[in-house]
């Protein structure tokens, strides 16, 4: 089964474009027929996709905890009222 798994701590949704290296970009230039183009696959457009919204979600996860976090930390009266 092709399943991929996202770390806990931090989750990039551009996972489907490859990251060059500074020393693949100098290469680049040097690139005339676009042999350095690579894109990260998947078996099919659906797997693609389940990943691409697996990963937007994940991001989408981590911006909600960062902004309670730094809601509870600017306002410590309203965050503890919760309970």
């Amino acid at each position: 089964m092709d399943e991929f798994v996202f770390a806990a701590r931090e989750v990039s949704s551009d996972f489907l474009v490859a990251r060059p290296s500074g020393r693949s970009g100098l290469a680049r230039l040097l690139d005339l027929f676009a042999g350095f183009d690579g894109y990260n696959t998947s078996r099919d457009g659906v797997a693609a996709d389940g990943k691409a919204m697996r990963a937007d979600w994940l991001v989408i996860g981590q911006d909600l905890k960062v902004a309670v976090s730094r809601f509870r930390a600017d306002h410590p009266s309203v965050a503890g009222s919760e309970r």
